[in-house]
C-alpha cells in the first residue's frame, strides 16, 4: 500500500482515495512539550518502575531529524546544499502495496519533478525517492522443504567456477572428486576418494570414501573469510551425534571441508520404507535426536535448521550404521554469550526467518531470537511428519507462505496434530511448545515420556541410542514421567500455548498524576459527535479511540496536553485528503481507529510535540516498512485495524529513545513481559481476528512511576477502569482483537 507523508502542497489536489496508503506531515519547529510515554503493562500483567520526578507535561527533547535522499516532506536541503523552504520542498510519495484501482494513477512529487506511476494491477513503477512495496504476509523465506538464508546456495550453483578434479586442503591427502552426494542453502557435497590408499572400514581421513563440502568464495555466508559453519564444527568438536571435520582449508575458488562420509537421511529412509514408519523406530529417532540437541546446546549452540534432511544414519555396512548425526550447521547460533555465559537477550524482528517452514518452530517464524526451544519444537513436527506422513500446513504456495504455515500452526491444537500418534507424541509436543525464552530443558524428562515405545534390549533397537541411555544413567533413579500439568515442585505449569484462541478488549494503563478522565463504548457514528462535544466542552480532548463490531470506543481526558482537536468518520481507511488538508493546517494525527465494515476514526490535533508525520496502510503488517522509518527518526505514535488491514501512523519528535514491536496470533504475553523487564513501555496496539501487535519503546523522559497494567477482557473493561483510577492508573491505550482465552 501506498506511503503519504505530511507537506503543503503547492498546486492541484491530490489524487482520489485509494482504499491503501500512507501519509507523511512536513517538518516543523517542535513545540516545548514532552510526550506523556505509555509505561508499563500488566493486567492480569503489570511492570513497575521508579525514575526522577518529572509533571506530567515536561521539556521537550527534539530530535534533530535527518532527511533521507528526499524521502520526507518538510525541511530539506538543495542540490547547493541551502535549505528549502516548506512549500518548496512538499511532496506526495506513494508507496503501493496492494490493489487500488483498475485506473491508472498518476502521483506527482511536487518540488522534485519526480513521477511515480501506479499500475491497476497494484504494482507500482517508483521512482529512486520511493520505497518498494511490501509483500503480503511475507514473514520469512517462503521456501517448502528448503531452508532460509539459501541466496548462498544459489550464488553458489550460479557461478561458472568449475569444481576441481583433485583437492588437498589443510595436509590432508590428496582427493579425487567423484559423485555430488547433494546441495544445501550453505554449499555442495561430493564424494572423494583418497587418490592412494584408503580403508572400506574404516571412518576418517584415511576411509576410502570421505564427504568433500564446497562453497564458493563469492556465497553469502563467505563474506568475510571462511564459512561461519567452520566456527560451529570447530567448537562443537566432534561432539555426540556430529560428524567430525578431518581437514578444512581453501582449494581455488572454493572453502573445502573433509568429513566422514555417512548414510541416508531421515528423508531418504522415510521414502524408501513407503513413507512410513513405525512407532518404535521413531521413538528411538526421538530419544536419540534429544541426547544429540542435548550435547549441542550445552556447547552453547541451537542448531536451527532440525528437520528429516538434517539427520543422517552413519555410513551402511559400518559399524555406525545404526547411529544418527546431525548436519548442515550453517543455520546454528549461540543461545549462551561466549564470554559472559549468560543466556542471550530477548528479540523480535518480523523480518527476519530463519530455517525450514514446514518445520521451523513458531517463534522462529515471528522472527524471534533462536533458543533450546525452537530446536525440539522442530523436533516435534520432524517426528510427528515420519509418523504421520504429512503435516497439516504441507501444500500452501504463494509470497505469504511462510505467513499461512504460521497461522496453520497456532490454530492446529496437539490434539489434532497427535491424534493419529501415540499419546507420547502429544505429550511431547505440548512439553516443548511451552518452554520459555530461556528455560532450560529438562532433557531426561523429554527421553522418558518415549521409554514406553521402545523394545526393552538395546541391542534389538533399529537404532543405537547410547546417547539417550547415557543421559538416562546420569539422572539415575530421578527420571519420573514427566506430566505437562507437574514440575517437580508440585506446582503447576502455566500452558502458554494451550489455550482457545479469542478476540477480546486488550487496555493498558499508564500511572498518572489524579486527573479527570472519561470513557464512552459501543458508540454509533450517530452518536460520536455528541459525546466528542460535551467532552471539549468540559476540558477533554480524545487520548485513544477503538472499534468493536462497526461501534466506537473513545477516551477523553484532561492530560492529553493537546490545543484543539478535529476528528472525522470516513469510509475509507484512512481518509487521504482529509488528513492531508489538516497536515495544512498544523494538525497532526493522535488517534486513529478502523471497523470491520472499512470505515475509520481519526482524530487530529494541535498541541503535540511532533514536527513530522507519515502513515501507512497496509494488508499485512508492514514491519519492513517501520524499520525503514525508525533508522530515519520516526517513531510509531498510533495503530489501527480495519478488518485484515493494518495501518500505521509514525512521526518525528515523539519523545522515544528506542522502539520495539512484539507481534503474534496470540497476545504476546512473554515479550511483554521481557520488554518490561528492559525498561520499554506499550505506547501503541492494534489487533485483527488474526494477529496482534504491541509497539513497546523507551521514553525520553523517564516517568516518576512508571507503572503499566494490561487487561484482557471480552467485554469494554468498564469495571476494572474505575478500579484503577482508584490506584491513580488512567486508560492509554485499547483495542479489540486477537488474544487467547
Amino acid at each position: 500500500m501506498p506511503e503519504l507523508r505530511s507537506g503543503v502542497r503547492r498546486r492541484g489536489r491530490a489524487p482520489a482515495q485509494p482504499p491503501a496508503l500512507s501519509l507523511e506531515r512536513p517538518t516543523r519547529k517542535p513545540r516545548g512539550r514532552a510526550a506523556r510515554g505509555s509505561e508499563p503493562s500488566k493486567g492480569p500483567e503489570t511492570a513497575r518502575g521508579r525514575g526522577r520526578s518529572v509533571a506530567a507535561k515536561g521539556t521537550a527533547v527534539t530530535p534533530a531529524p535527518k532527511t533521507r535522499g528526499g524521502a520526507t516532506a518538510g525541511t530539506d536541503t538543495g542540490a547547493e546544499g541551502k535549505p528549502r523552504t516548506r512549500l518548496a520542498a512538499a511532496r506526495l510519495v506513494l508507496v503501493e502495496e496492494g490493489n487500488v484501482s483498475e485506473q491508472l494513477k498518476y502521483v506527482v512529487l511536487e518540488g522534485e519533478n519526480i513521477k511515480g506511476r501506479t499500475r491497476g494491477d497494484g504494482q507500482e513503477e517508483v521512482s529512486a525517492r520511493e520505497e518498494s512495496p511490501r509483500k503480503k504476509g511475507n514473514m520469512g523465506d517462503d521456501s517448502g522443504g528448503l531452508s532460509a538464508n539459501k541466496a548462498a546456495g544459489q550464488e553458489e550453483e550460479g557461478s561458472t567456477a568449475p569444481f576441481p578434479e583433485r583437492v588437498q586442503v589443510g595436509g590432508s591427502p590428496v582427493y579425487k572428486i567423484e559423485r555430488k552426494l547433494g546441495k544445501g542453502g550453505f554449499g555442495q557435497v561430493f564424494v572423494g576418494r583418497p587418490i592412494s590408499g584408503g580403508s572400506e572400514w574404516t571412518s576418517g581421513p584415511g576411509a576410502v570414501e570421505v564427504a568433500l563440502k564446497f562453497e564458493h568464495r563469492s556465497s553469502k555466508g563467505c563474506n568475510y573469510g571462511p564459512p561461519y559453519e567452520w566456527q560451529v564444527y570447530s567448537a562443537l568438536g566432534g561432539s555426540h551425534g556430529v560428524p567430525r571435520v578431518h581437514y578444512k582449508g581453501r582449494s581455488g575458488d572454493y572453502y573445502v571441508m573433509v568429513m566422514d562420509m555417512l548414510g541416508p537421511s531421515l528423508w531418504d529412509a522415510w521414502n524408501s520404507s513407503g513413507q512410513t514408519m513405525s512407532s518404535e523406530m521413531v521413538a528411538c529417532i526421538a530419544v536419540e535426536s534429544i541426547s544429540i540437541l542435548e550435547k549441542m546446546h550445552s556447547k552453547g549452540f541451537v542448531h536451527g535448521d532440525v528437520k528429516p534432511e538434517n539427520f543422517l544414519f552413519g555410513q551402511p555396512l559400518t559399524p555406525q550404521e545404526k547411529k544418527l548425526y546431525l548436519v548442515d550447521l550453517g543455520l546454528a547460533t549461540r543461545w549462551r554469550d561466549n564470554s559472559s555465559g549468560q543466556h542471550v537477550e530477548y528479540d523480535q524482528r518480523p523480518d527476519v526467518f530463519r530455517g525450514t517452514v514446514r518445520y521451523a518452530s513458531v517463534h522462529a517464524h515471528l522472527g524471534r531470537t533462536a533458543s533450546r526451544r525452537d530446536d525440539l519444537e522442530s523436533l516435534a513436527y520432524t517426528l510427528i511428519f515420519l509418523h504421520r506422513g504429512r503435516l497439516p500446513w504441507q501444500g500452501y504456495q504463494g509470497e505469504n507462505k511462510s505467513f499461512l504455515v504460521c497461522k496453520k500452526k497456532m490454530a492446529t491444537s496437539p490434539e489434532m496434530l497427535c491424534c493419529l500418534c501415540p499419546p507420547a507424541f502429544k505429550l511431547f509436543l505440548e512439553t516443548v511448545v511451552n518452554l520459555k525464552f530461556d528455560e532450560e530443558p529438562n532433557y531426561s524428562k523429554l527421553i522418558s515420556i518415549f521409554e514406553g515405545l521402545i523394545g526393552p534390549n538395546p541391542a534389538l533397537r533399529p537404532l543405537n541410542t547410547d546417547g539417550a541411555q547415557k543421559i538416562m544413567y546420569q539422572v539415575g533413579q530421578k527420571r519420573a514421567r514427566l506430566t505437562i500439568e507437574e514440575e517437580e515442585d508440585g506446582l503447576l505449569k502455566k500452558k502458554v500455548r494451550v489455550g482457545v484462541p479469542a478476540t477480546q478488549w486488550i487496555s493498558v494503563y499508564n500511572a498518572r498524576m489524579p486527573m479527570k478522565q472519561r470513557y464512552h463504548y459501543n458508540v454509533a457514528d450517530g452518536r460520536l459527535g455528541q459525546h466528542v462535544s460535551r467532552g471539549n466542552d468540559d476540558g477533554l480532548f480524545i487520548s485513544c479511540v477503538a472499534s468493536c463490531s462497526n461501534l466506537w470506543a473513545l477516551i477523553m481526558d484532561a492530560g492529553t496536553g493537546f490545543t484543539s482537536q478535529v476528528h472525522e468518520l470516513s469510509p475509507y481507511f484512512l481518509h487521504k485528503e482529509w488528513i492531508m488538508e489538516q497536515w495544512e493546517k498544523n494538525y497532526y494525527i493522535s488517534a486513529i481507529a478502523g471497523a470491520t465494515n472499512g470505515s475509520s476514526l481519526v482524530v487530529m490535533s494541535k498541541g503535540t510535540q511532533y514536527t513530522q508525520q507519515s502513515y501507512k496502510v497496509s494488508d499485512s503488517f508492514p514491519y519492513k516498512w517501520i524499520n525503514k522509518k525508525w533508522r530515519e527518526g520516526f517513531h510509531v505514535t498510533s495503530m489501527a485495524t480495519s478488518g485484515s488491514r493494518w495501518g500505521v501512523v509514525m512521526s518525528r519528535n515523539a519523545g522515544f529513545n528506542d522502539q520495539v514491536v512484539e507481534l503474534d496470533f496470540l497476545y504476546p504475553s512473554e515479550g511483554i513481559h521481557r520488554r518490561w523487564d528492559t525498561g520499554y513501555r506499550i505506547t501503541s496496539m492494534a489487533a485483527t481476528w488474526d494477529q496482534s501487535a504491541l509497539i513497546l519503546s523507551v521514553p525520553k523522559r523517564k516517568p516518576a512511576d512508571a507503572t503499566q497494567e494490561t487487561l484482557r477482557t471480552s467485554g469494554f473493561p468498564s469495571t476494572h477502569v474505575k478500579e484503577k483510577w482508584a490506584k491513580n492508573l488512567y486508560l492509554a491505550s485499547v483495542c479489540y482483537g486477537r488474544t487467547i482465552s
